[in-house]
């Protein structure tokens, strides 16, 4: 305990750049009364509009909450929606000046309708394409030119177009020669792009089609776990070794829902971490959260397996509130305690 409260306590020092994908999220809240005359649908009664920082917006949000110095590299297009999440980042004084601004595509927004507690209905409006050769290299150059300002980076990939794998291979390189922390966040289809990173922190889901996705092979040259059956713990244990070995990795923290997390080390320890979420609302963005505490405990001199149980701490509090939440020093001081 005391070790964990003298890692919260260097947060402050902490300085990580985010990159990845952009999100905008809002949120319509309000009561259902009846159902529609017209559907068979809630009709509702919609009161109130916020919005909150996204995506890799969301995470930069979660290590600001936490007191880290951050940045966030990105790209928006040129909307009343850019507008609304570049206001919401400098009210929580998370600068902007590595966001690149593209008029020819749209800022995602994900409107979720939440009537009391419960989530209606989620829309998404986004642009998926791949960034041009253009913007990668303008996006590339800003982080050439800051990258001996941070500790380490996140990468974020929410498969919406800014994580491509020319992109990720010369930030790898780069954070690589420049002895950087590279956490990722990964999205199931891109998990060949994140060799060499330190760590990635995918969910079940991700995990067991990541390894179907990759065909890896064993010594007998048969495909291990390609096939659409249900994951055991055990086969979840298989399917982490052979991605470590797969992607060179440092660690691989997996986060299991109810279950917890399990964390894996490149010396072969394996930990299982048992939630400690007292109550669960809403998991929106805990993935977020997980990342950006596993992240900024490693640039604040935690072992793989402190930052872990900061990760699952600080992933217990936020899906007990409602909408994409963050939290606080304090809040992780008390439920240490």
């Amino acid at each position: 305990m005391k070790e964990l409260k003298r890692i919260i306590s260097r947060f402050d020092k902490a300085r990580i750049l985010v990159v990845g994908d952009l999100i905008l999220d809002e949120y319509i809240w309000g009561d259902v009364e009846r159902i529609s005359p017209e559907a068979p649908v809630p009709v509702v009664w919609a009161k109130e509009r916020t919005y909150l920082p996204g995506g890799a917006a969301n995470v930069a949000n979660n290590l600001c909450s936490l007191e880290a110095k951050v940045c966030v590299v990105g790209v928006t297009g040129r909307d009343r929606n850019q507008e609304i999440l570049f206001h919401e980042l400098k009210k929580r004084k998370i600068p902007t000046e590595g966001i690149f601004i593209e008029s020819e595509r749209q800022t995602t927004l994900k409107t979720r309708i939440i009537a009391g507690h419960q989530q209606v209905v989620r829309v998404d409006w986004e642009h998926t394409a791949p960034l041009s050769v253009r913007l990668n290299r303008k996006i590339l150059k800003f982080i050439q030119n800051n990258i001996d300002k941070f500790d380490g980076i996140i990468i974020e990939d929410y498969g919406k177009g800014v994580i491509n794998m020319q992109l990720v291979k010369e930030i790898i390189e780069l954070g690589i020669s420049h002895k950087k922390i590279i956490s990722v966040d990964p999205k199931e289809e891109h998990f060949q792009f994140y060799r060499g990173v330190t760590t990635i922190t995918p969910n079940r889901k991700e995990l067991e089609n990541a390894v179907r996705n990759l065909k890896i092979k064993d010594t007998t040259n048969k495909f291990r776990l390609n096939n659409d059956r249900l994951l055991t713990d055990k086969d979840i244990d298989t399917a982490a070794g052979e991605i470590m070995e797969y992607l060179s990795l440092e660690s691989l923290l997996v986060t299991l829902g109810e279950q917890g997390m399990r964390l894996f080390e490149k010396n072969g320890k394996v930990t299982h971490i048992p939630t400690i979420a007292q109550e669960v609302f809403d998991v929106s963005g805990a993935g977020d959260t997980v990342v950006a505490t596993f992240t900024l405990a490693l640039c604040s001199k935690a072992t793989k397996l402190q930052a872990a149980h900061l990760a699952n701490i600080a992933a217990g509090i936020v899906v007990g509130k409602i909408g994409t939440a963050t939290t606080t020093q304090s809040e992780l001081l008390a439920r240490i305690k």
